[in-house]
Formats: structure tokens, C-alpha cells, sequence
């Protein structure tokens, strides 16, 4: 008898529409079982990022689209490595805060930009990678043809032009960029990544993180060895094949 082999599927998957003018109903789902899980989750990725440097002081933030009118993100002013549950924050699909006691990070209306743009986004991730946001600062994507997981996992990296953070200018550029792209590097700034589920929008993070680390040191080497179109069309399907978006 052949066995079938699954792979977790992380994707946070909602029901109904919750009614934001019903607080009691907006307060009792944000102490869900599901939701608190969903904050454990998040706690731990900020400890994993802050203990790769990717998130210098307070810098960076993560967001789970939960309903359909519901987005969970991280609070403003917080070390990623040192954030607890009840740090956490809803908010609606506009950026106005819905439940939470501390602030929320005003960089979330980027992630809220992707999301609704882009119907697959429904977690984003931004954090100061120095190897990533090194490209970001001189304004630069890393290679392609030259790592297949990189090609798999990340693809075509996007480019946002420089905005102040938390302004709806910033916001609508990356937005623009993160409709089309599930990595984007914002000029002068950081890196933002977004996927299914939070989880894998950090392993992108850290995906895009090693393959700029390492051409830069194949850089010191003398350059790269290039694979061909046609083993990218491979590799592109891969990608495509495992639900990432499909990218020329």
C-alpha cells in the first residue's frame, strides 16, 4: 500500500467575518485559543529574528491576516526579542487599532498595502537583515541564475522607492511592489516578505538574507557562475508548484 506523505498546511484560516462594531465579539476572538497561539508564534519568530540581527533596537514588525476585516500585528516601540503575547494588537483593514493595549506599529499599513493587493498575502514580515538591507541601501537586488533556492523560494526580489516609514506614501510603494513580488526591498530601509502564513514569510526572510551574505562573499571570490533560462524555467516551476506566485 503506498503512503502518502503531507505537508503541514500553516495557513491561519478564517470563517466568519467578525463584526467590528461588536467590541465584545472583536475582544473575544482576540483572546481565542486560536489567535493567542497565533501571538505565541510570533513571540518566538521575534526571538529567532532578534537572534540572527536582524532586528536592531525596536526595528521591524510581523502581521497574520485573521478575518477578513482583522489583521494581528506587533506593537510599536518593542525589541522583537523580548515581546510577549499581550504586546499584541488588532487592527482593521484601514490601520485604526481594535484591540490591544499598546500601540500599534505604525509601519503596519505596508503590510496592509500587500494584503490588499495581493489575496495569497495573508502574513507579512519586515525586519533590517544587514546582509539584505546592504542591497536595500544601495539601492541594488541580488543576483539571479546563481542559487536554486533562492530562485525557488524568493524569486525576482522587488524594489520600493524610498518613503518615510509609516507614511501612506511608503506604505502604497510597497504595497505596489508586494503585489507582484513576496520579497521587496525597501530602498534606504529594510526588507519586507509576505506569504501564506507568518512563518514561512520568515523563512524567506532568512532565505534572502543568505543568499545576499553569500554573493557578497562569492563577489570577494572574483563573481559568479551563472546556471541557464532553462534551468531557471525548472526551478520556476518548483516555485509555482508549492503555491508561490509565478514570476517570469
Amino acid at each position: 500500500m503506498k503512503r502518502e506523505y503531507k505537508v503541514p498546511d500553516k495557513e491561519f484560516k478564517w470563517n466568519a467575518k467578525i463584526a467590528l462594531d461588536d467590541d465584545a465579539q472583536v475582544q473575544a476572538f482576540f483572546k481565542s485559543k486560536d489567535i493567542e497561539r497565533l501571538k505565541k508564534l510570533i513571540c518566538e519568530l521575534g526571538k529567532r529574528s532578534y537572534s540572527k540581527n536582524f532586528n536592531d533596537g525596536n526595528g521591524g514588525n510581523f502581521s497574520v491576516r485573521v478575518a477578513e476585516n482583522i489583521v494581528l500585528c506587533t506593537p510599536t516601540m518593542i525589541s522583537k526579542g523580548f515581546m510577549r503575547p499581550s504586546d499584541m494588537c488588532f487592527v482593521d483593514m484601514e490601520g485604526n487599532q481594535i484591540a490591544g493595549s499598546r500601540k500599534r506599529t505604525s509601519e503596519v499599513f505596508a503590510h496592509l498595502e500587500i494584503m490588499k493587493r495581493q489575496p495569497l498575502a495573508k502574513a507579512c514580515c519586515h525586519a533590517h537583515p544587514p546582509h539584505a538591507t546592504a542591497y536595500a541601501l544601495a539601492g541594488k537586488t541580488p543576483p539571479r541564475c546563481v542559487n536554486p533556492e533562492s530562485e525557488i523560494f524568493i524569486g525576482q526580489v522587488g524594489l520600493a522607492n524610498y518613503g518615510t516609514p509609516g507614511t501612506k506614501q511608503m506604505a502604497e510603494e510597497v504595497g505596489r511592489i508586494g503585489k507582484t513580488h513576496d520579497c521587496v526591498f525597501m530602498v534606504n530601509h529594510g526588507v519586507m516578505t509576505w506569504a501564506s502564513d507568518i512563518e514561512t514569510a520568515f523563512w524567506k526572510m532568512e532565505n534572502v538574507e543568505a543568499h545576499c551574505h553569500t554573493s557578497m562573499l562569492a563577489l570577494q571570490l572574483g563573481g559568479f557562475l551563472q546556471f541557464s533560462q532553462e534551468k531557471m524555467k525548472e526551478l520556476l516551476s518548483i516555485r509555482e508548484s508549492i503555491g508561490f506566485i509565478h514570476q517570469a
